[in-house]
């Protein structure tokens, strides 16, 4: 199966670096190229290739923009942001956008053809100096997400769930904390309300899902 490539970027000496590169492999054919966000978008629709090679930053508009719109349209075309720029917020962007792979300008000629093999079979692929990134991205939203969970909660009110999570009885977590057991009574009233939960094994099953014991 050969695969149809169009070719993104506004540097004529880029597109031809490419197009060289691209053309010689046997399963590839670069069938256009474009110089524009706009016209990348007006060609993919007119040539329905397999693979969009897009730089992220064009005149006209952005790189990620274009992929949104392409998605859109031609949702089984394949879009491989190609950047010079290793920028978080860029890439996040990019793959909100759908596009299947992010890769730098960097990389090298056989990497780049094995990416574009890649994503052509219907693989997501990120460049290897991205991927700490990414996960380092992902553990901070998890992170935040989970802080949220308990946002509404006193410190006293987290010590006291984190009791009732390990199965503890009112007497239990008084003696633990030392406090009186009608307080430790109305701290878990309070945590269910707050948490919009109706009993302590809800309340347990809470405090484990959203990982209360990073937060202590």
């Amino acid at each position: 199966m050969t695969l149809k490539i169009i070719i993104v970027d506004d540097h004529e000496v880029v597109r031809l670096g490419l197009r060289t590169l691209l053309d010689h492999h046997p399963n590839f054919s670069v069938v256009d190229e474009a110089a524009t966000a706009k016209e990348a978008v007006q060609k993919t629709l007119l040539l329905r290739p397999d693979v969009v090679v897009m730089d992220i930053r064009l005149l006209g508009g952005s790189g990620i923009d274009a992929c949104r719109k392409i998605i859109e349209q031609v949702p089984d075309a394949k879009v491989i942001m190609l950047t010079s720029y290793a920028e978080d917020e860029m890439l996040f962007d990019a793959i909100s956008a759908g596009a299947c792979g992010y890769v730098l300008k960097q990389i090298g000629s056989d990497d780049l053809i094995q990416a574009v093999e890649a994503v052509g079979r219907g693989e997501a692929l990120l460049d290897p100096a991205l991927t700490q990134r990414v996960f380092a991205r992902v553990r901070e939203a998890a992170r935040k997400e989970h802080e949220e969970s308990f946002a509404s909660l006193t410190d006293q009110e987290m010590r006291v769930l984190a009791q009732v999570a390990e199965g503890k009885t009112n007497r239990e977590i008084a003696h633990a904390l030392f406090l009186g057991e009608g307080t430790v009574r109305n701290y878990v009233s309070s945590i269910l309300k707050k948490l919009n939960l109706t009993n302590r094994a809800e309340a347990a099953a809470y405090a484990v899902e959203h990982s209360l014991k990073e937060f202590l």
